[in-house]
């Protein structure tokens, strides 16, 4: 318990003074909680010994108002101290876990991790700032009340003392089994509401292809399961928890009437005096309050020991170096150069001793049967992952050696799964450069071929448009995206052939937009319509994560090969002539 306590000040760096400022005003609510006790005892003393009187009543009474006022002062003081502190640390570390997200490899997001990470966000850190900040100084509190009740026993009979000590390491013993039974179902705790979370997520993402293929019923049952599974798992904590605490609970009963029987004994012996008695009578109901009310937050505690394991998890996720210091300038080196590049997932490689160069101002197009590797060369060179062996060059610099904020201001990318933010149309075109000006922006929305569209829309350029862009056209949202890299106005561009899943009025704007997008820069084009890139500098055919062929499209259709039998293919289905 003391070790789960010292974890969350570990993590909560300049709030730290606050805890303990929480710790120390509820370690002296907890001691002034006993002064009804203290001043009972004193005035049943003073009427024993026949010296009460009434100014001491009146003293009394005014103590007992006193306390009880401070009290009241110190558990205020403590909760916002505390409470606040919960809320300012998972704050801080919310933002610094999306800076962390910010340099991972894209991989660790395709991976499924998606739910895990909302599952970390909505629930372990919820958990902890809702449920445990709170608690923290009066758990210290406890245990603090507790030594110093054990001392005064001592003090009062030392053989109450001894008992009551006997009966205090028969909780802590009895408790630490509690602990740990606990921790061991903590993590499945958290564990079912991550497999919830990611079960909602793909639900709810999915929905329209679910309903599409009628598979509401099955995914539904899918859901469900997840939730069916979480309420096990809950329940089985809870009573796996239970036997525990109820074993301190009837240690505490027990231990109360051990301690009861020692003092009648002592005091028909004569070993104890009646006031004395008395006194004992007042604190006996009180004297394992403490321990029992620490091992009481057992469960949120190891709950939040586990949450911490989760959240340190997602922290020690190995990031993207971003070491690079290197400028990059104008040299007589390629644009862009793949240098037996090498790169796998999980061990598979999926490309191998991929190379190739891309000068300035040129098109560079990648294509081959689905899954060959094609998205993943483009993807590289953003440094999404990096590469196994071998390097890619900018300009003759390694990407590796340049800032990766560098290297992202000299790339724009146009996927053809486009998404845009629940935001103003202008804020989501201003992405792409958010020092531009308004007329800037504006001018980036007539290149894109969007400007029209955007004025017929309610608010024109201040119109809030549904997350991921749901309240426009596909075509619509590819052509603000272009629009977006227009205004970024980057050296070089990759093209996941944007008009690959758009109706044919788009797809005229679109191609127009792109024009204007690509003009004088350097392009490297993932393409599925092979009408599009005919006119490429280099053709790059990719198979198997390797590269099977690379020329220009004459010297490719002469060859016979791979690239000749796709437009042989292509040019049957279509009617297309090159």
């Amino acid at each position: 318990m003391i070790s789960m306590i010292k974890r969350i000040l570990d993590v909560s760096d300049k709030y730290k003074g606050r805890i303990y400022g929480a710790m120390v005003l509820s370690f002296f609510k907890g001691m002034l909680m006993k002064a009804p006790a203290i001043a009972t005892f004193m005035i049943v003393s003073a009427f024993i010994d026949g010296e009460l009187t009434k100014k001491a009543g009146v003293y009394a009474a005014i103590a007992l108002v006193l306390s009880v006022a401070v009290q009241a002062v110190f558990q205020n003081i403590a909760d916002r101290l505390q409470s606040a502190a919960g809320y300012m640390i998972f704050s801080d570390m919310r933002m610094k876990l999306g800076e962390h997200l910010r340099h991972l490899p894209m991989g660790f997001f395709t991976e499924g991790n998606i739910g895990r990470i909302s599952s970390v966000l909505s629930t372990d850190m919820v958990f902890i700032e809702e449920n445990c900040m709170m608690v923290l100084a009066d758990v210290m509190s406890y245990l603090f009340s507790q030594i110093i009740m054990i001392l005064f026993m001592f003090f009062f009979e030392w053989r109450i003392g001894l008992a009551s000590l006997a009966v205090t390491v028969c909780m802590i013993i009895l408790g630490r089994g509690m602990v740990k039974k606990d921790l061991s179902h903590s993590k499945e705790r958290q564990d079912a509401f991550e497999t919830q979370t990611k079960a909602v997520l793909d639900f709810t993402e999915g929905i329209g292809i679910i309903k599409t293929y009628n598979l509401l019923g099955e995914k539904s049952k899918e859901l469900t399961d997840s939730f069916e599974n979480n309420c096990k798992v809950n329940l089985g904590f809870e009573e796996a928890h239970a036997p525990w605490s109820r074993g301190v609970n009837m240690i505490y009963g027990a231990g109360t009437v051990l301690l009861l029987i020692v003092s009648t004994c002592l005091y028909y012996k004569g070993a104890m005096p009646l006031n004395y008695y008395i006194g004992m009578l007042l604190f006996l109901f009180d004297l394992f309050v403490p321990i029992k009310a620490f091992y009481s937050e057992a469960a949120r505690l190891t709950v939040m020991s586990a949450c911490l394991d989760r959240i340190e998890a997602l922290f020690s996720e190995k990031q993207l170096d971003d070491n690079g210091t290197q400028t990059l300038t104008d040299s007589d080196a390629p644009e862009i150069e793949y240098k037996n590049v090498t790169f796998a997932y999980d061990q598979k490689d999926v490309l191998k001793d991929v190379s190739f160069k891309a000068d300035k101002g040129t098109m560079t197009a990648l294509v081959g049967p689905s899954g060959g590797g094609k998205s993943t060369i483009a993807s590289l060179l953003t440094r999404f992952w990096d590469v196994k062996s071998g390097e890619i060059l900018l300009r003759g610099t390694d990407i590796r050696k340049i800032p990766l904020a560098t290297l992202m201001d000299n790339i724009s990318m146009v996927f053809q799964r486009v998404y845009l933010f629940q935001d103003t149309v202008y804020n989501n075109i201003a992405l792409g450069r958010p020092d531009a000006t308004r007329e800037e922006i504006i001018e980036a929305a007539k290149k894109a071929r969007c400007y029209d569209f955007i004025m017929e829309l309610p608010d024109g350029f201040d119109t809030v448009i549904g997350e991921g862009g749901a309240s426009l056209s596909g075509g619509q949202a590819q052509r603000l995206s272009i629009a977006r890299c227009i205004l970024k106005d980057s050296p070089i561009v990759i093209l996941d052939e944007a008009t690959a899943s758009v109706d044919a009025d788009n797809e005229s704007y679109i191609q127009q937009a792109i024009s204007e997008l690509c003009k004088g820069k350097t392009l490297l084009v993932i393409a599925h319509r092979l009408n599009t890139i005919a006119h490429a500098d280099n053709i790059i055919v990719i198979k198997d994560g390797q590269i099977a062929e690379s020329g220009n499209h004459d010297s490719l259709m002469k060859t016979e090969g791979i690239y000749h039998s796709m437009i042989t293919k292509r040019a049957v289905s279509t009617g297309w002539k090159n």
